[in-house]
């Protein structure tokens, strides 16, 4: 499989809608969302925040994220993160994070990229520490059922305040595609 990045559009967002399959898996992407997910909410908060992105392949969209904080100079928080189920363990999550590592790099000059990643999300929990994620805060929050949560947040440093800003990754610098199964 094939994969692109390319900025959101209109037209993606019904396609996104139906990636979360359930209010637990909604509340891994947007936690203040209410499930299921409508076109409205999701345009809502690409309106904002940054760096909206899809990752595709054959002309379908297979993944979703965005920055909902993205601080020129400083740190880039991803959010909203999502894969289409059926293109999920194929390596998409790891590419579009990736991606948005690179957009924070290459477009905000960020110094950091943070994620935060809820207790039950065993995927992303597995998934960041392999592309250099690291933790450094546990936050307490209230699942929709009511149930304690924990949400792990992580951090990947780009560059050393103290040093110049670091190149892009080689594998996306000039080139908006990769293989999936080579990732």
């Amino acid at each position: 499989m094939r994969l692109n990045h390319r900025p959101a559009q209109p037209a993606d967002i019904a396609a996104i809608c139906r990636f979360p399959q359930g209010p637990d898996e909604l509340f891994y992407m947007f936690p203040k969302a209410s499930y299921p997910l409508t076109p409205a909410q999701l345009s809502e908060a690409i309106a904002q925040r940054s760096g909206s992105t899809v990752v595709e392949a054959d002309d379908e969209v297979l993944g979703f994220a965005n920055f909902y904080k993205a601080e020129h100079g400083g740190v880039c928080a991803l959010g909203n993160g999502v894969v289409a189920p059926k293109a999920r363990g194929r390596g998409v999550a790891r590419y579009l994070v990736q991606c948005m590592i690179d957009k924070a790099r290459e477009q905000f000059a960020a110094r950091e990229v943070w994620v935060s990643c809820f207790n039950h999300n065993t995927a992303g929990l597995l998934l960041y520490p392999q592309l250099g994620f690291v933790p450094f805060g546990i936050e307490e929050r209230q699942a929709p059922e009511g149930g304690r949560v924990a949400l792990v947040q992580m951090r990947q440093v780009l560059c050393d305040p103290d040093k110049p800003l670091a190149t892009p990754s080689p594998h996306l610098k000039h080139a908006h595609s990769a293989d999936a199964a080579g990732r």
